[in-house]
């Protein structure tokens, strides 16, 4: 079964560097999005059509704003199950932004600033890290901040389409000292989309903290699915 990684907000394909070689290892054949994060229709086209290029079945994980994509890029045929990974899970016709007011407000708010043009520009800054990512080893953030890039609004506010995780089975790993999404929402998106659980006690930064937690969830979605 094939995985398709897909990250979250501002980041690019380098935010599963050190998740990638643990799949290798594992003869996991993986691809990883780069989705621009401008629009997340756009983002659910883009990975779409990678699936289509895939022969079987495949995997689909996603990381904070990735939830969302891949909750619209699951619905493909192709796609035997959901794994998200510290991740926002809207339902059919609705946006992250709702998400992000229905719960506790997060620290991560502190930290970005606004474009002219409406988009959200994260804070890089050593104070950032320590607050939001603390446990990302410090070679990785500085390679990190030269593949971040600012997120358009729309991410945010474009309403998803038929939610996967209603007809796909589903794993979420939560992040227990998550700063960008509170633990009360995670919980509650998981429970909501009957996903299986499992908890990590790291940052929201998941791939980069605790890259062999997110394999194992990887691992054991894959075997159930296919076993």
């Amino acid at each position: 079964m094939h995985v398709v990684l897909v990250h979250g907000s501002g980041g690019s394909a380098e935010s599963w560097s050190s998740v990638v070689p643990l799949l290798e290892d594992a003869g996991i054949p993986v691809t990883v999005s780069d989705t621009p994060s401008q629009s997340l229709h756009d983002d659910v086209a883009t990975v779409t059509r990678l699936i289509d290029g895939i022969d079987g079945p495949v995997l689909l994980v996603g990381h904070s704003y990735g939830g969302s994509v891949i909750t619209g890029a699951g619905t493909h045929p192709r796609v035997r199950g959901l794994v998200y990974i510290a991740a926002w899970v809207p339902d059919e016709g609705e946006n992250v932004r709702e998400l992000v007011e229905r719960y506790p407000q997060a620290e991560v708010g502190a930290w970005f600033t606004r474009g002219e043009d409406g988009s959200w520009i994260p804070d890089d800054s050593p104070a950032a890290r320590e607050a939001l990512a603390w446990d990302v080893p410090i070679e990785v953030w500085e390679r990190r901040i030269h593949d971040r890039r600012p997120s358009a609004d729309a991410i945010f506010t474009e309403r998803s389409g038929p939610a996967a995780w209603r007809t796909r089975p589903a794993w979420y790993l939560i992040a227990l000292d998550d700063k960008h999404i509170h633990l009360e929402g995670q919980q509650h998106m998981a429970a909501r989309a009957g996903a299986r659980t499992r908890t990590v006690a790291t940052s929201h930064a998941v791939p980069y903290a605790a890259p062999r937690d997110v394999v194992d969830i990887i691992e054991a979605a894959r075997s159930s699915l296919t076993g």
